[in-house]
C-alpha cells in the first residue's frame, strides 16, 4: 500500500511506535534528511486514494526535530467513508 496518497484531514490518535535506538531505519534517515532523533509514528486520517475513494487509514511515518513527516504510508484501510 506504498501508493500515493492524499491526505484530506488532521491526522488524530497520533502515537509513537519507536524512538531513539528502536528505530531501525535511523541510519538510512540520517543520510537521506540528515541527523536527527528519529521517531516513528502511527496515526489515523482520512485519505483520497489514487483511484479517487476516500477512506480513513492508519498511517506510519518518521518524524525528526525539525525534518517534518517523512517516509509516509498508508498501513491498514480502516473503512470507507459515505
Amino acid at each position: 500500500m506504498n501508493e500515493d496518497f492524499e491526505i484530506l484531514s488532521e491526522i488524530v490518535s497520533v502515537e509513537t511506535i519507536a524512538s531513539g535506538l528502536a528505530v531501525q531505519k535511523r541510519r538510512l534517515l540520517s543520510k537521506v534528511y540528515g541527523a536527527g532523533h528519529w521517531r516513528k509514528l502511527k496515526g489515523i486520517a482520512t485519505i483520497r486514494l489514487p483511484d479517487g475513494v476516500i477512506v480513513r487509514a492508519e498511517l506510519h511515518w518518521f518524524e525528526a526535530h525539525g525534518r517534518g513527516r517523512r517516509d509516509l504510508k498508508v498501513k491498514r484501510i480502516l473503512k470507507p467513508t459515505p
